[in-house]
C-alpha cells in the first residue's frame, strides 16, 4: 500500500507534547475532547493497541502531527475520495461508491480493537489515512514470522500536494516512534507494502525501516518492512 522524517522535537522537554499548538477543526476537537470516553475511544480501541486515541500529538519537521481515530459519519466522505484517487486505488483497490470504503472501515470500527483506522492530522489538516494493527493477531501472521505485540502500519497520503516531498517518510518515522513510545511490549513495527510500490518501499527505508523479506500474500507480493525498537536510535 502506498505510504507516503522526524522524531519528536529533541529540544522539547518533558510534557512538551501537552502544549503543542494543534489547530484542529471543530469536529476533530470534539472528537479529541468531550466525545472520548474515559476508558478509551469506543469499541475499536479496546486496549489491544494501548489506546491510540490517547496518543499525544508530536512535533515533526512537517508540523504538528496527530493520529485521530476514524468516525464513520464524519470521515467517510474524505476517505472515500482519497480511495478513488487512481494512485491510491492501484494498491488499495477500494475505488467506487462510499459504501465500498464503508465496507472496509466497518469491520475495524465494530471489531475488538486489533486494528484501529485513523486520520493523520498534520498542522490541523486531515491529510492521510492510517491503520494501526496487531500484526500478531492479523492474517499476516499466517504468512511470515511475527512476534507477540508486533504492530503493523498501513498508510496512504490522501492529499496529492503532500506526496513526493518526503512527508511520507517523516510521518512514518513519527508514527513508528508513537507506537514504540506508547506500546512498551512492542519490539517491532512492521509493514507490508506491495513490492511494486517502489515509492512506498523507499519511504519506509528512509523512515528507518529495513527490508526484511519478500512475502507472498493472497492479494500481493509484499515487501516486509521492519523497524526494530533495539535499532531505533541508529536508523
Amino acid at each position: 500500500m502506498p505510504p507516503a522524517d522526524a522524531r519528536t522535537d529533541p529540544q522539547a522537554g518533558p510534557g512538551a507534547e501537552d502544549t503543542l499548538d494543534l489547530r484542529l477543526t471543530a469536529e476533530l476537537l470534539a472528537c479529541l475532547g468531550k466525545e472520548v470516553p474515559a476508558d478509551g475511544y469506543g469499541p475499536q480501541d479496546s486496549g489491544l493497541l494501548d489506546r491510540p486515541a490517547r496518543w499525544k500529538p508530536v512535533m515533526t519537521s512537517a508540523g504538528v502531527f496527530q493520529l485521530v481515530p476514524v468516525r464513520l459519519e464524519r470521515d467517510l466522505a474524505v476517505i472515500s475520495r482519497w480511495m478513488n484517487d487512481p494512485a491510491v486505488a492501484a494498491f488499495w483497490e477500494l475505488a467506487g461508491a462510499e459504501t465500498v470504503t464503508a465496507g472496509h472501515l466497518m469491520p475495524q470500527l465494530d471489531g475488538d480493537g486489533r486494528s484501529v483506522p485513523c486520520l493523520g492530522v498534520l498542522a490541523g489538516v486531515p491529510m492521510s489515512y492510517w491503520e494501526i494493527y496487531r500484526a500478531d493477531l492479523d492474517p499476516l501472521a499466517r504468512y511470515c514470522p511475527v512476534r507477540p505485540h508486533d504492530t503493523g502500519i498501513h498508510l496512504l497520503i490522501g492529499e496529492v500536494d503532500r506526496r513526493g516531498h518526503g512527508t511520507g517518510s517523516t510521518l512514518l518515522r513519527a508514527v513508528a516512534d508513537l507506537v514504540l513510545d506508547n506500546r512498551p511490549r512492542c519490539t517491532r513495527v512492521v509493514a507490508e507494502p506491495d513490492v511494486r510500490n517502489t515509492p512506498s518501499v523507499s519511504a519506509f527505508l528512509s523512515a528507518g525501516f529495513r527490508y526484511s523479506a519478500e512475502v507472498e500474500l493472497p492479494e500481493k507480493r509484499a515487501a516486509l518492512m521492519v523497524r526494530d525498537r533495539a535499532h531505533r536510535d541508529r536508523l
